[in-house]
């Protein structure tokens, strides 16, 4: 059974459209370790995650799981628009559009890049 960390990097890894080698590479170990990571049965060092942060990935949520908000002043004028006009409208509606937006990222991330 994978660790719950290991489910969230092997998430945040397909997130960002990585493959194994990527980030075994980023990190500075190989890609059994790399697996090993993904599947629980290691966990990785602070040097491995400082090292793949680079890459974009939430290191906070993968050893938390919890993603920290981001700050508003790192948001486009458009992305701020869109979390306001998001934050404006029912909890039914947001739930409905997480939906489609999974939808849409799953259909994505099943495309060839």
């Amino acid at each position: 059974m994978a660790s719950k960390a290991g489910e969230r990097l092997r998430e945040e890894r397909t997130r960002l459209g990585l493959k194994q080698e990527d980030m075994a590479t980023a990190g500075g170990v190989n890609r059994n370790t790399q697996g090993s990571y993904e599947r629980g049965g290691r966990n990785p060092d602070t040097a491995y995650l400082a090292a793949v942060a680079g890459l974009g990935i939430d290191v906070y949520y993968i050893v938390t799981g919890t993603r920290l908000p981001e700050s508003l002043e790192a948001l486009s004028a458009d992305d701020e628009q869109l979390l306001k006009r998001y934050r404006s409208i029912s909890a039914d509606d947001q739930k409905a559009i997480r939906r489609f937006l999974q939808a849409m990222a799953d259909d994505a991330a099943k495309s060839p890049k």
